[in-house]
């Protein structure tokens, strides 16, 4: 288990010294196969897993300082998510990090955000939590600004001073509920408030996480760092923290610390269902205005979360499976979207798309894949983005909640529209002669799009394979609470 985190973190350490020695090939070599190997042994153990076995291996840190990491149905999930977005990410940035240069530095920080990823959906107590969740923020920080220019630099500093804030909530919430508890494991945290029998401090306690972690998710009203750190940085940041960082630096800790220690007791379920619901809404349309491709797909990516929280939120077997089926969807074909305006800024220096058209004869690769993308966003059979919608629809039909689906389907619709309209100023429509320089991506920018997109595909048609294989064994962990991952621990 600690080869998940002392792996990338070891090799982002040696990164900037093995650019020096080779300014290229070595570091895309070295990253690529480090993850590739890592999402080869994440699903090995999820077919372990699968077969009622766990595994648990702590970390000790001196005498005093113990830090516990363990495996169970949900954090393999989210592993192999990482790794695979990660490996994907990886083969895109062989050419599209050409043009920044320092390589060295750049998989340093995207190696040691891999790993804080790893160790923070491994640990089992809140402090450890909190510190991968600030090491996977020190590197997102240096990948919004890592092109040195004034609006990359200006868009770091809005994200790191928002995200101190949420810092600041998360560790407030952990003082707090180790004062009154004594203990910031899982387990003891949870049994603490518990005996302690005053659900308001549990209350205060929740709202301080709910509100750090919502920041870290991009839920509305938490959302205002997104559009302003996703834009003017490397494509590779966007694909990197909307596919993964806000899945397990947000709603991941969301589903722990909501499930797993404080229940969903009181009022959480009502205001997580509603959290996800104006963030579905708001996040749809807010991306209907936008003439920058980033910054359409960077609201959607709020609209998205929504679904995955209000699915989640619901509590029931199926909202959950629902939920979890779309984050693993989401990381999916909002990634391949990221990428694709990247490849697109690549070729035409500009991140607007309203004044493009015609591209697809250009860049027949990206026009694909892209297509593939947005419909799977908007939820279009048979594209995986369509089942997991599905889900969480039928789920609040289960629980008649008739509004919701209604409003979940309408977004839907409010999605492929926005989709179809960026679809028609990037790829469609008549040709604009200005854009006649224009050349595909090299090659292996388009194999990751390409493989992305397959992906899109295929998990729509075999949707029922990987529910049973992966959402299923995550869902009754996150529905069974904290306790059969501690029991599995040795607790």
């Amino acid at each position: 288990m600690l080869l998940f985190v002392a792996f990338p973190m070891i090799l982002a350490g040696l990164m900037p010294l093995i650019g020096k020695f080779s300014k290229r090939s070595l570091p895309d070599i070295l990253s690529a196969i480090t993850l590739f190997i890592l999402m080869v042994l994440s699903g090995l153990l999820a077919a372990i897993m699968n077969k009622g076995v766990t595994i648990h291996q702590p970390m000790v840190m001196g005498q005093k300082l113990s830090i516990s990491l363990a495996f169970d149905g949900l954090t393999l999930l989210l592993l192999f998510i990482i790794y695979l977005i990660g490996f994907l990410v990886s083969i895109f940035s062989i050419n599209y990090m050409e043009e920044y240069g320092s390589k060295g530095n750049y998989y340093g920080l995207f190696l040691l955000m891999i790993a804080s990823m790893s160790g923070l959906i491994l640990a089992t107590d809140l402090f450890t939590l909190y510190l991968f969740l600030e090491a996977a923020a020190i590197a997102s920080y240096g990948l919004v600004g890592f092109g040195l220019g004034r609006e990359e630099l200006e868009a770091s500093f809005k994200y790191l001073m928002l995200s101190a804030f949420a810092s600041a909530s998360i560790l407030l919430g952990i003082i707090i509920a180790f004062a009154f508890t004594g203990s910031i494991d899982f387990l003891g945290v949870g049994s603490g408030f518990l005996m302690l029998g005053q659900p308001k401090i549990a209350l205060i306690c929740a709202a301080l996480f709910l509100a750090g972690f919502g920041m870290k998710a991009a839920l509305i009203p938490f959302h205002g760092w997104v559009p302003d750190a996703y834009t003017p940085s490397p494509a590779v940041l966007p694909a990197l923290s909307s596919g993964l960082l806000i899945k397990t630096a947000g709603i991941y800790a969301i589903c722990r610390i909501f499930f797993n220690i404080f229940g969903l007791f009181g009022e959480l379920p009502s205001l997580l269902i509603w959290i996800g619901t104006i963030s579905i809404i708001g996040g749809a349309l807010l991306a209907m205005g936008q003439k920058e491709t980033r910054r359409m797909f960077a609201y959607s990516s709020i609209s998205q979360a929504g679904y995955i929280v209000l699915g989640i939120g619901l509590g029931t077997p199926l909202g959950i499976i629902g939920g979890l089926f779309h984050l693993f969807n989401h990381s999916i074909f909002k990634t391949l979207l990221f990428l694709n305006a990247g490849s697109l800024e690549r070729a035409t220096g500009t991140r607007t798309f309203s004044n493009l058209g015609g591209l697809g004869t250009k860049m027949p690769i990206t026009s694909a894949t892209s297509l593939a993308g947005c419909l799977s966003l908007a939820g279009v059979p048979p594209f995986n983005g369509f089942w997991s919608k599905l889900l969480i629809v039928l789920a609040l039909v289960e629980v008649q909640r008739y509004g919701l689906a209604i409003i979940a389907i309408l977004v839907s619709v409010l999605t492929l529209w926005y989709c179809l309209i960026f679809q028609r100023g990037a790829f469609f429509g008549k040709f604009n002669t200005n854009w006649s320089h224009v050349k595909e991506s090299p090659f292996w920018m388009r194999a990751s799009m390409v493989s992305l997109a397959l992906i899109c595909l295929l998990s729509g048609l075999i949707f029922p394979v990987i529910i049973r294989g992966w959402i299923e064994p995550a869902a009754r962990i996150v529905s069974s609470g904290v306790r059969y991952l501690l029991y599995c621990a040795g607790y």
